[in-house]
């Protein structure tokens, strides 16, 4: 399994781009810089794009590559999310007003995107990976991902503050191989943090020491806020036994 990281941050600079991730090519985690971070041949191949939740810094290129792809009669996009992140889309995005309805566009039979609903903890087959959304905390209705391919399982937070059904099933995990998990603010900024859905370090390392895995698993580290972004990398590096790496835009993993 590869993973490409294409956006990785909690804000956007011309530095910096919010959260987008591709594995090996063909399924999106999240959609927040699918076009300002993929040339056309890119966004071309992607198969299946999962969103964590409705929040604009998950969603914004949805817009833009369905319009891409529309120009090039690419087959339909699998857009997959739970219920009310598809609801909100639907109601807010894709609606002809924000943004044509590209789930009608050319036509229903064949349109540009295809809505998929994902039902908590109930595995389905997307692009051919076995995909297990999975209720995290946050503002708003958000769901993390459990992506179980053929020779990795890679684990994606989404947006999330402390949580425990996440940690509860990654356990049950026999090759779980790395992690994506959110990280936001620093630790002297933990009340925000708690509002607002999000982790400081010093909340992140609580929460790994509910993963009983090796310490050396990776742990990718991503949104961090572009102004707190060199005092959260500071203290993320003071933890200790944990395994993390802060993701960067281009970043490329073999799992």
């Amino acid at each position: 399994m590869e993973l490409r990281v294409v956006g990785c941050h909690g804000g956007e600079t011309p530095k910096h781009r919010t959260s987008a991730f591709v594995v090996d090519e063909r399924l999106a985690i999240d959609a927040g810089s699918l076009t300002s971070g993929l040339d056309l041949s890119a966004q071309f191949r992607l198969q299946a794009c999962i969103i964590s939740h409705a929040h604009l810094d998950h969603i914004r290129d949805l817009a833009t590559i369905a319009d891409n792809r529309c120009q090039a009669d690419c087959e339909p996009l699998i857009v997959a999310a739970n219920k009310a992140t598809i609801a909100a889309l639907k109601k807010h995005f894709f609606n002809n007003q924000l943004w044509p309805d590209f789930s009608t566009i050319p036509n229903k039979t064949r349109p540009t995107i295809l809505f998929q609903e994902l039902k908590p903890e109930k595995t389905v087959d997307i692009a051919g990976y076995q995909v297990q959304a999975v209720n995290v905390n946050h503002t708003i209705d958000t769901a993390g991902f459990i992506v179980r391919g053929a020779d990795a399982t890679i684990a994606y937070s989404g947006d999330t503050g402390p949580t425990d059904r996440l940690w509860e099933l990654l356990n049950r995990e026999k090759d779980l191989k790395a992690l994506l998990l959110e990280v936001s603010f620093p630790d002297r900024e933990q009340k925000l943090a708690t509002v607002s859905g999000h982790h400081t370090p010093r909340t992140l390392l609580k929460d790994l020491k509910k993963l009983r895995k090796p310490k050396d698993l990776p742990t990718l580290l991503y949104h961090i806020k572009p102004v707190f972004q060199r005092e959260v990398e500071q203290e993320c590096a003071r933890l200790k036994g944990v395994n993390l790496a802060v993701t960067a835009i281009g970043d490329q993993y073999v799992l």
